[in-house]
């Protein structure tokens, strides 16, 4: 288990401190962080008073999401259209007024995408309780809702498959999801850090904040250290890992009043 982090708001001078009076960056993980984990993806929609605040909080300092999603489904599951968003880990990025934001990882997957998909389904459609989900870039096997038996099937189908594909896969592990990534040196850290050079967020006066809940999350962590603040969203008692988190905040409920308190 980590060590007990400091909390973002009853910590509250302390987060004062480590601020230092600069102007936030606000990067957002989607799921855990502005929405609850829920069983079925589709079902994680932004509440309208996360959304107000989000929204208010935009208007302040520039807001950032990052997520594993697509970035499209993202975007419908907000209800916000006028925020950067980096979905798919990274590799598919959208800035309001400037479009598609073309970067060194920014290639067509499809194909790829599309075959370990197929071959995905063709070992998964009869398991109760799996999802695959092609994205961009990406697939995702879901299996919240499996059972002991179907978890081990998944595992072993998800095993399988990347030891045949070794030079094109890599594995992304999440809160019950396998994640299938092309095997590229690119994940959400690097992701914030272009969305930092790109978008003229680097200075001095500037602080990154990036608050995330998995350990996709924690590439990001890593990268905002000694220029930023992380902030990892959950109950620490159930953090099974280290963590590069600075602060903790215990639930989305409370990222809610966290980004309230910025957007004042």
């Amino acid at each position: 288990m980590a060590d007990q982090l400091p909390h973002a708001l009853r910590d509250h001078d302390e987060f004062e401190n480590r601020l230092a009076g600069r102007q936030p960056a606000v990067f957002l993980d989607y799921d855990g962080v502005l929405t609850p984990i829920v069983d079925r993806p589709e079902d994680a929609r932004m509440s309208p008073a996360m959304r107000r605040v989000v929204h208010e909080l935009a208007t302040r300092c520039s807001v950032c999401v990052v997520s594993g999603r697509d970035r499209q489904v993202v975007q419908v599951l907000m209800g916000v259209a006028d925020l950067v968003v980096a979905g798919s880990h990274g590799f598919d990025i959208w800035h309001p007024e400037r479009g598609t934001l073309s970067h060194e990882a920014a290639s067509d997957f499809v194909d790829l995408v599309d075959s370990v998909t197929e071959a995905l389904r063709a070992e998964l459609d009869q398991v109760p309780g799996a999802f695959v989900e092609p994205k961009r870039a990406s697939v995702a096997v879901h299996y919240r809702l499996t059972d002991g038996d179907g978890r081990r099937r998944v595992d072993e189908v998800v095993q399988g498959l990347l030891a045949k594909r070794p030079d094109d896969l890599k594995l992304t592990p999440g809160k019950m999801v396998y994640e299938l990534q092309p095997k590229l040196d690119w994940d959400k850290g690097r992701a914030v850090l272009y969305l930092l050079d790109t978008l003229g967020l680097a200075g001095d006066d500037q602080v990154p904040l990036y608050l995330g809940d998995d350990v996709t999350d924690e590439d990001a962590f890593r990268a905002v250290q000694g220029r930023g603040i992380a902030i990892y969203v959950g109950d620490q008692a159930e953090l099974d890992r280290e963590t590069a988190a600075d602060f903790t905040l215990d639930s989305v409920d409370e990222v809610e009043r966290f980004l309230d308190t910025l957007a004042r």
